[in-house]
């Protein structure tokens, strides 16, 4: 587990419910405590591993952060859709008209999924898999980082 998706755990605890999260992943224990409008993180290693600096220790997190994770057993039968820029993300074409995709469509490769734009350029995001969509990670209009994971898709 390297920085990036330690942020991307912390920005997602800021989004749910929870008032504690521990994540325990090989070596590496992460415990995320919230309330009180701060947020503590603590982050505990064995040896040192690849990817995650000494100086990680401590990291600041969102103010008002709340915890919660996703068992990741779970959603390990699913493929990711992840962003490919960063931008703002968008379920719709325009506002007027439905979204590209709902829990429960069915995808093929090509099919647009969503569009991100990105300095007032809309880019339409294609799936590059055949599946169902099962799960949709990121809210409408929501401002999304590179590699950030969008859908999960099941492609049985």
């Amino acid at each position: 587990m390297d920085i990036k998706e330690i942020q991307n755990l912390i920005k997602f605890v800021a989004k749910s419910g929870a008032s504690e999260v521990k994540l325990e992943i090989k070596d590496v224990k992460i415990t995320i405590k919230t309330g009180s409008g701060a947020t503590e993180t603590t982050i505990v290693q064995a040896p040192p591993m690849q990817g995650i600096p000494q100086s990680a220790a401590p990291i600041a997190a969102v103010p008002g952060a709340v915890a919660a994770v996703v068992s990741e057993n779970e959603d390990a039968k699913y493929i990711t859709i992840k962003s490919p820029i960063i931008g703002t993300f968008y379920r719709k074409p325009s506002p007027d008209k439905p979204n590209f995709a709902e829990v429960g469509t069915e995808v093929r490769i090509g099919d647009t999924v969503c569009v991100i734009e990105a300095m007032k350029l809309f880019n339409e995001i294609e799936s590059e898999i055949s599946g169902k969509i099962v799960k949709i990670l990121v809210d409408d209009s929501s401002p999304v980082e590179f590699d950030q994971p969008l859908f999960l898709v099941d492609p049985s």
